[in-house]
């Protein structure tokens, strides 16, 4: 058994191994060089992500979509140099906007430096994303705008918070599928078109990729509640201080008040005061989540759509690459447990 990619895939197949490790192993080193500048300064910026690690989830589907058709195609390694590149830059800008002293389990660029060098690094990343991509061709450039208007708009739509009438719940989850969703699918699409694979081939991967684009940013919402910060590389309750309701809190908040539960009262109290002012209450309301039962109804949701995601994988033909990505789906939801 070899151990591929993030999250302990494990892939049996000697020849898949091969193939995902050697397409790894280029991207990686196509990042390192697409990162580089005249300007030393900006190759150290741009650099400090990519040398932090990282699960390179997005790469990681592209090489396995790209079995469906030629893996070794020409455009299979820039398209997920260009994904991963976008991927990158988003997590500059993240950063700024959350305030996170920490990524990855280094200090943030924006800890590290300041807020302008962070911004400025991230759209550094996605002009050198848009290079790369240029050379993909038309319909590639068009599927990625496409994709990167929904990443920003689901930005937007988090920031901007929801209407009255909205459902909160719904509209988050119209977040992850802009700001999550859109490029994890775009990954598959990328992977499965650069390989020249069949057009329903194409698209029911990238259906795939967003469902489970959604299921990896759910498990992550758990993660960021219920880890102590080792695994996901960042500060644990990031979004909780910041009042950002991600799904335990919404669930939490569909949940009737129980007058009887002394904790669930007290949660909710320190729900609607701002964490970020004070270090103890921020503590004291990331303990009571992790034992509160919306903690666990978000795992189950996150399996859910887990479990969504691979039915979508049946009507594609029996190979090991198919049966890595159905593998994909479980590792995602262990990440919650």
């Amino acid at each position: 058994m070899t151990v591929v990619g993030p999250f302990g895939l494990s892939v049996q197949d000697r020849d898949l191994t091969r193939d995902v490790q050697a397409g790894m192993d280029a991207v990686e080193a196509a990042l390192i060089g697409a990162v580089k500048s005249d300007v030393p300064f900006i190759t150290v910026t741009a650099s400090h992500l990519i040398e932090a690690g990282g699960k390179r989830f997005r790469p990681l589907l592209v090489m396995l979509a790209a079995q469906f058709g030629d893996p070794y195609a020409p455009g299979v390694v820039p398209s997920a140099v260009v994904v991963e590149l976008t991927h990158l830059a988003t997590l500059y800008h993240d950063d700024v906007m959350d305030e996170a002293p920490v990524r990855r389990g280094a200090p943030s660029a924006n800890s590290r430096w300041d807020n302008s060098v962070a911004i400025l690094t991230g759209d550094f990343l996605f002009s050198r994303a848009s290079q790369v991509l240029s050379d993909l061709g038309p319909e590639a450039v068009r599927i990625q705008s496409d994709a990167f208007e929904r990443l920003v708009t689901g930005q937007i739509l988090e920031t901007a918070g929801p209407r009255p009438e909205d459902d909160p719940l719904r509209h988050y989850l119209d977040v992850i599928s802009g700001k999550t969703g859109s490029l994890i699918a775009v990954s598959c699409r990328f992977g499965a078109m650069m390989a020249g694979a069949e057009s329903w081939v194409v698209d029911t991967l990238a259906q795939y990729g967003e469902k489970i684009g959604t299921a990896f940013q759910l498990a992550d919402d758990v993660l960021d509640i219920a880890s102590d910060g080792h695994e996901s590389g960042k500060t644990p309750g990031t979004d909780l201080r910041e009042g950002v309701p991600t799904l335990p809190v919404l669930l939490l908040r569909q949940l009737p008040a129980d007058p009887e539960d002394a904790d669930d009262l007290r949660l909710r109290e320190l729900l609607d005061t701002d964490l970020a002012a004070d270090d103890a209450a921020h503590a004291e309301a990331l303990r009571l989540l992790r034992r509160h039962p919306a903690l666990e109804r978000a795992r189950r949701e996150t399996l859910r759509y887990a479990e969504e995601a691979r039915a979508l994988l049946e009507p594609l033909p029996e190979c090991s690459a198919k049966a890595a990505l159905q593998e994909l789906c479980d590792s995602v939801a262990i990440r919650t447990m």
